[in-house]
C-alpha cells in the first residue's frame, strides 16, 4: 500500500504525450509574440515602479535603489531562462504546475499548482487594495465624497481621520475591480488581451514620460551619497523589489493560448523582462536624481516628485496613469490562477466540472468567476498588510523547483527538441536557486504558518481525492512517465 502511494506521488506525466487534451478541454490559440510580450509587461511593471521604487529609494537604498532593481533582475532572469526553456518544450498551460508534474513527479506538480493559487489569487487582492487608495486619493482631490461604509477594509480607517473603528465595512472598489477583471477575462482571450495591451502601452507610456520629462530636472547632487546605507541597504533593498521583476511566470501559464508557443513564449518572457528592466533602472536614475532620496514620497514616488519640482499637472497625469496602469497587474495574475486550476482539473486533480470551458469564448467560465468572487472577498474584507502576507513564499518555492527541473530534465533527457536552451547549465539555474532560497529567509514567521496550514489542507485534498482520480490513475502503470 505503502509503496503504491509512493507510486502515484512520484508519477509523471510523459512529456511526449502532454499536449494530448480532449477538444473539449482545449484553450483557444489567439495570442501572437507581442500580446504574450504586453501580458508579461503587464504583469511585472505595477506597483513595482509606482510603489516600491520610491519607499526602497527612501527607507533602505536610497540612489542605490538601481542596483537594487539590478540584483533583483539579474536574480529574476536566471528563473526567466528556465521558464523560457520550458515553455518553448512544454506548450501547455500551467506553467510551474505542468512543468514540475512533467519532470518532478505528481505530489510536486501539485504542490506548487495549489500554492499559485492562493498566492496569484492574494496577489489580485493586493493590488486592488492598492489601487483602491490611490482612487480614494484622487476622488478627494475632485472633492468628490462617498459613504464612509465602503472606503475600506473593516479596522483599517486612517489615524487621525475622526473615523471610529467599525466605520469602515467594506473596501467596495477593489471588490468590484476584482470582479470587473474577471467579467473582462471571460470574454474570450482574443479580446481580454487587446484590453490588457491597450492599458500595458498606456502605462509604458507614462514611464516614458517620466523619463523623458524629469530627465531635464535632474540634479546631479542628488546622487550623493549613492549608497548612504551602504551596500547591505542595496541587497536589502533587492529583496523588496524582487517583488516587482516577476510576472512572466503567470504570463507562462498562457502558452496554450499562443499561437505558436513553442518559438513566441521563450521570446516573450525574455522580452518581458528585460523591456521591465530597462523602464526600471531609467525610471530609478530620474526619481533619485530629481528628488534626495529622503525627501522622496513612498506611497506616490514619482507624482509627488513631479509636483515637488513645479509640474503638478504630470503628477496628477502620472498618478491617474498610476491607477489605470496597475490593473494590467490584477489582469496577468487572474489569467495565471485561472490556468493553473484550469490545467489541475483537466489532469484530474481536481473535479473536472472546474475545467469545463465555454462554448464559443473557449475560456474557463466557472474557475475565473469562483477566483473573481474569491479575490473579491479578500479584496473587500482583509487590510492589505493581512492580504500581502498571502503572497510571496509560493512564487519562490515555483521558482526553485522550475530551476531544479530544467536541470534534472537537461540531465535526464538532453536530446529533447528544445526552442530555447538556458544559457550558463547549471550554474545559472542555481542561482536561481540560491537567489529564491535567500529571499525565503526574509519572509515572517506568519507567512509560514498561513503556508503551512494552506499546504496541510491541500495535502488532504490531495490524499483524500486527487491522487485516486488523477489521469495517471488510469494507467496500466502508475509509476510511468519520462
Amino acid at each position: 500500500m505503502a509503496n503504491r502511494t509512493l507510486q502515484q506521488m512520484i508519477r509523471r506525466k510523459p512529456i511526449d504525450q502532454i499536449e494530448d487534451a480532449p477538444e473539449s478541454g482545449k484553450l483557444a490559440r489567439t495570442l501572437g509574440l507581442w500580446q504574450l510580450t504586453a501580458i508579461g509587461v503587464g504583469g511585472i511593471i505595477g506597483a513595482g515602479i509606482f510603489s516600491l521604487a520610491g519607499a526602497v529609494a527612501n527607507e533602505k537604498a536610497g540612489p542605490g535603489v538601481l542596483i537594487s532593481f539590478l540584483i533583483a533582475g539579474i536574480a529574476s532572469a536566471a528563473a526567466a531562462f528556465s521558464y523560457a526553456e520550458f515553455a518553448g518544450l512544454i506548450p501547455r498551460a500551467g506553467s510551474a504546475y505542468t512543468y514540475g508534474y512533467a519532470v518532478l513527479g505528481e505530489f510536486t506538480g501539485w504542490a506548487i499548482g495549489w500554492d499559485l493559487l492562493l498566492e496569484y489569487t492574494a496577489i489580485v487582492a493586493v493590488v486592488a487594495i492598492g489601487i483602491s487608495g490611490y482612487f480614494n486619493d484622487l476622488l478627494g482631490f475632485m472633492n468628490v465624497d462617498l459613504p464612509v461604509w465602503m472606503m475600506g477594509a473593516p479596522g483599517t480607517e486612517p489615524k487621525g481621520s475622526g473615523l471610529a473603528d467599525g466605520s469602515y465595512k467594506v473596501n467596495l472598489f477593489a471588490a468590484l475591480l476584482c470582479l470587473l477583471i474577471a467579467y473582462v477575462l471571460n470574454l474570450g482571450m482574443k479580446n481580454a488581451a487587446r484590453f490588457e495591451t491597450a492599458l500595458v502601452y498606456l502605462k509604458v507610456g507614462i514611464v516614458l514620460l517620466v523619463i523623458v520629462v524629469g530627465v531635464f530636472k535632474i540634479n546631479a547632487g542628488n546622487y550623493s551619497p549613492f549608497l548612504p546605507f551602504g551596500l547591505s541597504g542595496a541587497f536589502t533593498g533587492a529583496a523588496t523589489v524582487f517583488f516587482a521583476v516577476f510576472g512572466y511566470d503567470a504570463m507562462s501559464t498562457a502558452a496554450e493560448e499562443s499561437k505558436d508557443a513553442r518559438k513566441h513564449m521563450p521570446k516573450a518572457i525574455i522580452y518581458s523582462l528585460a523591456i521591465s528592466m530597462v523602464l526600471y533602472v531609467l525610471a530609478c536614475l530620474v526619481l533619485t536624481g530629481m528628488v534626495d532620496y529622503k525627501d522622496i514620497n513612498p506611497e506616490a514616488a514619482f507624482s509627488s516628485a513631479f509636483a515637488d519640482v513645479g509640474l503638478k499637472t504630470i503628477g496628477a497625469i502620472i498618478a491617474v496613469g498610476a491607477i489605470l496602469g496597475v490593473l494590467t497587474v490584477l489582469f496577468t495574475f487572474m489569467m495565471g490562477a485561472t490556468r493553473v486550476w484550469f490545467s489541475m482539473s483537466r489532469d484530474g486533480l481536481l473535479p473536472g466540472w472546474f475545467a469545463k470551458t465555454h462554448a464559443t469564448r473557449h475560456v474557463p467560465t466557472r474557475i475565473t468567476w469562483i477566483l473573481g468572487a474569491g479575490s473579491a472577498l479578500i479584496a473587500g474584507f482583509l487590510p492589505i498588510a493581512e492580504a500581502a502576507e498571502l503572497t510571496n513564499i509560493g512564487i519562490l518555492l515555483a521558482f526553485i523547483v522550475v530551476c531544479v527541473a530544467v536541470i534534472v530534465l537537461r540531465y535526464k533527457q538532453p536530446d529533447l527538441p528544445r526552442e530555447f536552451r538556458t544559457p550558463g547549465m547549471p550554474v545559472v539555474p542555481i542561482i536561481g536557486v540560491v537567489f529564491s532560497v535567500w529571499l525565503i529567509t526574509f519572509l515572517q514567521w506568519q507567512t509560514w504558518l498561513r503556508f503551512a496550514l494552506w499546504f496541510l489542507l491541500g495535502t488532504l485534498v490531495y490524499f483524500a481525492y486527487s491522487r485516486r482520480h488523477s489521469l495517471l490513475n488510469r494507467s496500466k502503470n502508475p509509476s510511468s512517465g519520462n
